[in-house]
């Protein structure tokens, strides 16, 4: 590979690293809550009296009219929903009348139980103060109309089904005014309380039984994961959880059968600004956590301070409500630890592969100090494979037939020279090796990702290229022949390109949350290994201008180089010492990723 493909190479391969994908917002079509008008987002409704208002320009209308409504605020509001309906029967969720939009950048028209334009909502969440619409009072309408808005002002900040004002027909008493009432409070089932000061591993192993990542890791780290358990009380009817992991969004804990997630019983500890909301929940398959928490946590507190999120909780071994899905506690089951961001209390997809314990734990059973892992042992075997296939048995059989071809040239192994035989045995085990760990995730995911971006297809392609290379050796013409130089660029193209392909795929694939390696450190590894093949590319460039007069014939094997007769002992000696470090360069940087992969 020439020295412009090789900076191409870096350059293109730091740039691979941080393509992040981009996420998107709800778009405000809500048809599926027409009925109820609560939105699913996790967390219950406001009952304190909401800071939104809705009027109208009339209390009286007739058949055909068209009333302006407004909805407006004290502060801004990202989400709403706006129904009329039938003030004098609250029981039917049907729509009346249509609406008629002032804005058709910031709200749309839904259909409502086939009724179309029977609901207003907003189009993204961009911030408003106020929304304006016009109401067209249908031929037939009910002696009065009332008006029903949701309201949300952030994901877990929301007021469901506010009523508004009640309009009336010509002849009809007007309704009383309603905007306002104020249901009355409902008393938490749970207090939350702050923590006195940060948890410890002592006792691990000994009066409670702890998981920790990195393993040996102290809970005063920032950076620590930490997840202990505790009976309580004389008779052990209860259980006390501690977590703690770095405060960038929530840390969550789950009890599961299996390794893989879905099933499961997950205790969160989520930041909304400067609190923690502290909750149990299930999952059923790959949906969103659905909340079980009410009656079930006990003595919860948590903290929040210096980079830390950690909470505290306590819930029973046994649950006598048959209804909830939480499982009970005196049964064996894997832990997982997971983190990842939060926005107003809203959780979003771990950042990186939870934890997950070795083995089962009886979660009532002796103290224990537990291990586990992020990445299953199929995925570190493919990363492993695919980085001793393109960090050191690819890389150096390319450097062989780039530069050493002239070299060794009185002795044959098996009736070939040298440097082809070793050429052609490091470039099949490449292929082999590609093959192997290409075909692992597909084990692993039972089909392919849905969810690791590029990475997949640029492995689709350096497998492809790497097994079009032997087809293209096979029906190679001879050496003599006159179209053979479209052999030898072909055969380079195709190497290069899949070297290329390769070292962008290494850098995404260490980003991967299935094989998530330590950041930056792997990826400033990976980018030394870049620069230290240019460095050699470099060295025996200049050792060619240096030491090479004169070129040959045509003859392939022989074409770019010259007469080894020409090279001087010193310059032999100064090549296989090249190769050597070149060889143990790789062998080192490989060791250090390959570490890696084994601690995670």
């Amino acid at each position: 590979m020439s020295p412009v493909g090789l900076y191409c190479l870096l350059f293109i391969s730091v740039l691979v690293c941080y393509w992040v994908p981009a996420g998107c917002y709800a778009n405000g079509k809500v048809t599926k809550v027409c009925g109820s008008m609560e939105p699913h987002h996790s967390v219950p409704g406001q009952i304190a009296h909401s800071p939104y208002s809705l009027e109208t320009n009339s209390i009286k209308f007739s058949p055909g009219d068209q009333i302006k409504v407004t909805l407006f605020g004290t502060s801004y509001f990202e989400g709403f929903l706006l129904q009329a309906r039938d003030a004098a029967n609250k029981s039917l969720v049907s729509t009346v009348g249509t609406f008629t939009l002032t804005n058709l950048n910031k709200t749309q028209l839904l259909t409502c139980n086939k009724h179309q334009g029977s609901a207003v909502s907003h189009t993204s969440d961009a911030r408003q103060t106020e929304v304006v619409v016009i109401w067209n009072a249908p031929t037939y309408a009910p002696r009065q109309v009332q008006f029903f808005v949701t309201v949300v002002k952030h994901y877990n900040l929301f007021w469901v089904k506010l009523p508004g004002p009640v309009i009336s027909q010509d002849g009809v008493t007007p309704h009383p005014p309603q905007w306002g009432t104020t249901p009355p409070p409902v008393q938490p089932t749970t207090t939350a309380s702050i923590l006195p000061g940060l948890f410890t591993s002592e006792g691990c192993g000994q009066s409670k039984s702890c998981l920790l990542d990195p393993p040996g890791c102290d809970p005063k780290d920032p950076h620590c994961f930490f997840l202990s358990m505790t009976t309580e009380g004389p008779d052990k009817t209860s259980m006390i959880f501690e977590l703690s992991g770095p405060a960038e969004g929530y840390i969550a804990f789950a009890l599961s059968w299996d390794k893989w997630m879905g099933n499961d019983d997950v205790y969160m500890c989520v930041k909304d600004g400067d609190r923690v909301l502290v909750s149990a929940a299930f999952v059923s398959g790959r949906t969103h956590p659905e909340d079980q928490s009410e009656s079930v946590l006990s003595s919860v507190s948590w903290r929040l301070a210096d980079g830390y999120i950690q909470c505290r909780l306590s819930r029973p071994v046994k649950l006598t409500n048959q209804k909830r899905a939480l499982y009970d506690l005196d049964k064996d089951y894997f832990l997982f630890l997971a983190n990842g961001h939060a926005q107003y209390g809203k959780v979003w997809k771990h950042s990186q592969q939870p934890l997950i314990s070795s083995h089962r734990k009886h979660i009532t059973g002796p103290p224990e100090i537990l291990r586990g892992s992020r990445a299953p042992i199929i995925m570190k075997m493919h990363g492993a494979l695919m980085l001793l296939a393109w960090m050191l048995t690819g890389s150096v059989g390319t450097f062989i037939a780039s530069f050493y071809k002239p070299d060794w040239p009185n002795q044959t192994v098996f009736g070939q020279k040298i440097w082809f035989q070793v050429h052609r045995g490091l470039m099949i085990l490449t292929m082999t090796l590609t093959g192997v760990a290409f075909c692992l995730p597909y084990f692993y995911r039972k089909g392919w990702s849905k969810h690791a971006g590029v990475h997949p297809y640029l492995g689709c392609c350096v497998l492809t290229l790497s097994l079009t290379q032997p087809v293209m050796a096979a029906i190679r013409p001879s050496s003599d022949s006159h179209s053979r130089y479209i052999f030898n660029w072909g055969h380079w193209g195709v190497g290069s390109v899949s070297e290329i392909l390769a070292v962008a795929a290494m850098f995404l694939g260490m980003r991967q949350s299935s094989l998530l390696l330590p950041q930056p450190w792997a990826t400033h590894v990976l980018i030394g290994y870049v620069t230290w093949l240019a460095l050699f590319r470099f060295l025996l460039l200049m050792h060619r201008h240096i030491y090479i007069k004169k070129p040959l014939g045509p003859d392939d094997e022989q074409a770019i180089l010259s007469d080894p007769s020409e090279h001087g002992f010193w310059g032999s000696f100064i090549k296989s010492l090249i190769l050597a470090a070149l060889a143990l360069g790789n062998s080192g940087l490989l060791m250090a990723l390959l570490s890696s992969i084994a601690e995670i």
